[in-house]
């Protein structure tokens, strides 16, 4: 049986972020079951843990031929494993593996620096200082992306893929502001994707457990 490692609670700011979604939606779309390993916060430096994910984050993923980290490889790896995430033919195949790796590595970075800013040292005061240039940065990507998506409703072409998982995934983490009214196509974009079933079931899978700790420890949503 898959199992994917996740975590029992998070803070809310990070409810919805944390990068096992991206796995859950993959699997989701795919049609593939599986079960979630929940840890504790605490449990990130257990040796047990570091063996499965040896920077103590999450996800992590076993399905009883592989064990992986990593959320990009393990996405790809169940879309290797998916027609309903990656095409069969050559050139299909090439547009997704683009798109996939541009979300990772074009525009994650950017988007995660200000989220960084933003969340964890909005207080520091460098922070007012370096913000400008990471949105004016993150703004030159967000309009070359819209660009590039044009009137198709996905980045891969006409039908959802994998590259879609991993860039909606990004772009949701800018909904801490109002970023995206300014490119209404990517904002369409997410709300498209945020409505498939899929997505649905995988947010709400991730959620869960969230919400469970916070019912049994009230103190927790004030933390």
């Amino acid at each position: 049986m898959r199992q994917v490692t996740a975590f029992k609670w998070v803070p809310p700011f990070a409810q919805g972020s944390v990068r096992d979604i991206r796995v859950r939606w993959a699997l989701e779309e795919a049609g593939l079951g599986y079960d979630d390993r929940l840890i504790d916060l605490d449990e990130r430096d257990s040796a047990a843990h570091r063996a499965r994910q040896p920077f103590g984050q999450v996800p992590a993923y076993r399905d009883g031929e592989v064990e992986m980290f990593e959320s990009g490889a393990i996405v790809l790896w169940i879309a290797q494993q998916s027609e309903a995430l990656m095409p069969e033919d050559p050139a299909g195949r090439a547009s997704v593996l683009t798109w996939l790796f541009a979300a990772m590595n074009t525009l994650e970075p950017v988007v995660a620096e200000l989220a960084g800013i933003d969340i964890f040292h909005a207080g520091e005061p460098w922070a007012p200082l370096r913000r400008p240039a990471v949105e004016t940065q993150l703004r030159k990507r967000l309009g070359e992306l819209q660009a590039a998506l044009g009137s198709r409703r996905w980045f891969a072409g006409d039908r959802f893929s994998a590259a879609d998982i991993l860039m909606v995934h990004v772009l949701r983490d800018l909904r801490h502001t109002d970023m995206l009214a300014d490119y209404p196509a990517l904002a369409d974009y997410v709300a498209r994707a945020e409505a498939r079933p899929a997505f649905r079931r995988a947010l709400a899978d991730q959620l869960k457990p969230f919400k469970a700790a916070e019912a049994a420890d009230p103190a927790l949503t004030a933390a």
